[in-house]
């Protein structure tokens, strides 16, 4: 339904009492623009929230999402942001640990 092409996780936590001018606010603070066809993604202190903003090229869409039990498996890098694929945020978005899809499981040497 939306076309997102690049994936960011924000590593600072976020008030999941904004609405969608304060995260897209955030975003242009985080990572200097929200370009067409991104989402960013933020989750709040416990990590048992996230919100997603995507810009489609004509507006914004925010969607947010809660667990009832656990936590989201969030980023432990120093860096302010990271950049995930669409793989890796299916598996977020769930609840699962994303940082094991992708090509971290390939076998190259036997």
């Amino acid at each position: 339904m939306i076309r997102v092409d690049s994936v960011w996780m924000a590593t600072a936590p976020l008030d999941m009492r904004a609405g969608p001018d304060s995260v897209l606010m955030r975003v242009v603070r985080v990572f200097g623009s929200a370009h067409p066809h991104h989402a960013y993604v933020f989750a709040n202190r416990r990590c048992d929230r996230i919100k997603i903003l995507v810009h489609d090229g004509i507006g914004i869409w925010l969607a947010s999402r809660r667990l009832n039990r656990g936590r989201f498996v969030w980023t432990n890098s120093v860096e302010s942001t990271v950049q995930i694929n669409s793989g890796q945020l299916s598996a977020l978005t769930i609840g699962l640990p994303w940082q094991k899809i992708g090509n971290t499981g390939i076998i190259s040497i036997i």
